[in-house]
């Protein structure tokens, strides 16, 4: 990774809870491109020195930024930082941890595990992008400035000038059809959401979930949902084995399904978390003889005017989180992505839906994009 080229949270966020199942102790087994990189210093890069020396110290330095306490505390033993737990297995250091919040192994793996390494994965990333950005000296991040509600704080761990932390949920207010209606930003990764109905995950249309340790969001849903033994091993990959029913039964064997076409599954694990259904939108049509992907914006709209009619047909379900479908190997532009999945969602808002919608971006520029577009006279209804 260049010192310019910006970690994306996600990457971060699964590599930092493969060092949890693995332990500091085994770093120099672990395929870690993304802390490698973040890791290097100043023409290092590509070097044939060891990089686990470097990546433990990263470690050591964004835990001990998290500021004392539980949550310092907690990230120390998970990922065997403690004093004395370097050789720990991995269900040995869940244990103590768990010990920390004062809960059950099992309700600290559903819950305060997986917000220990995000503030670890966010505290990483912040790190960087603060090392990258030397002209950004004033607090204010990018584009549009701090968000309001935003707090500035000054690590001890990583030096500078304050900063600001990006807010983690952001309230939109929209006018479509005379009536102002309220939406939810959510800046962060999919696997982080918390009690919402349904769920969108954009897909191809074969339906064939990407591998679970890489960093979209059906890599992502798909990692959450499954459903592991104490020591973090999978054994039942619940959202992935769904999704092959419901092609079995729906869509003709080997052949693609129609761009538009929403599969519904449940949400494996992450019923713990509050949510309840995925809805699998397939609008990325892949390239023959490429690992590329077409997506057209009149398949995104599609997509969305069909989640909202499976949601229609669903009594008790009221609440939807939908990502940019396609601003990411699809090569939509994030604007374009937002105009497409928006013009489905604004005409459900204008004939009266009362749903409760959910945006999800990962970075805070992207928020900062979706947000101007959306309230912004010229260009946010798009």
């Amino acid at each position: 990774m260049s010192p310019t080229q910006l970690p994306d949270y996600g990457e971060v966020l699964a590599e930092v809870r493969e060092v949890r199942r693995a332990g500091i102790v085994r770093l120099r087994e672990l395929r870690l491109p993304v802390l490698t990189g973040m890791s290097a210093g100043p023409g290092e890069a590509g070097s044939a020195q060891p990089h686990f020396p470097s990546i433990e110290r990263l470690l050591r330095t964004a835990v001990a930024g998290l500021g004392g306490g539980t949550l310092q505390e907690a990230a120390e033993y998970s990922l065997g930082l403690a004093r004395g737990t370097r050789d720990w297995p991995p269900a040995d250091r869940r244990r103590r941890a768990a010990q920390v919040y004062g809960v059950s192994v099992e309700r600290f793996r559903k819950h305060q595990e997986l917000m220990v390494l995000g503030q670890v994965a966010e505290q990483l990333v912040r790190g960087h992008t603060a090392a990258s950005l030397p002209g950004d000296g004033d607090g204010h991040g990018h584009g549009h400035g701090a968000v309001a509600g935003d707090r500035a704080v000054r690590s001890p761990a990583l030096g500078g000038p304050p900063r600001r932390l990006a807010a983690g949920h952001r309230p939109v207010t929209v006018l479509v059809g005379g009536r102002e209606h309220r939406l939810t930003l959510h800046v962060h990764a999919a696997d982080l959401l918390r009690d919402i109905d349904v769920v969108v995950s954009p897909s191809n249309t074969h339906f064939a979930l990407p591998e679970p340790y890489k960093s979209s969001v059906a890599a992502s849903l798909r990692r959450a949902g499954a459903v592991r033994d104490p020591a973090g091993r999978v054994v039942e990959d619940r959202i992935r084995d769904e999704l092959r029913a419901w092609t079995d039964r729906y869509a003709p064997r080997g052949l693609p399904v129609a761009p538009g076409t929403v599969a519904v599954t449940g949400a494996g694990a992450l019923q713990e978390q509050g949510i309840r259904h995925i809805h699998h939108a397939a609008v990325a049509v892949p390239r023959p003889g490429t690992n590329d992907y077409d997506v057209q914006p009149a398949d995104v709209t599609r997509a969305v005017t069909r989640v909202f009619a499976l949601l229609a047909g669903s009594p008790g379900r009221t609440s939807v989180c939908l990502p940019l479908m396609g601003a990411g190997r699809g090569g939509l532009a994030p604007a374009d992505s937002l105009a497409a999945l928006w013009s489905g969602v604004e005409a459900e808002l204008a004939r009266g839906g009362d749903w409760d919608v959910h945006l999800l971006v990962r970075r805070p520029e992207r928020a900062d994009l979706v947000a101007e577009l959306l309230t912004h006279p010229e260009g946010g209804r798009a």
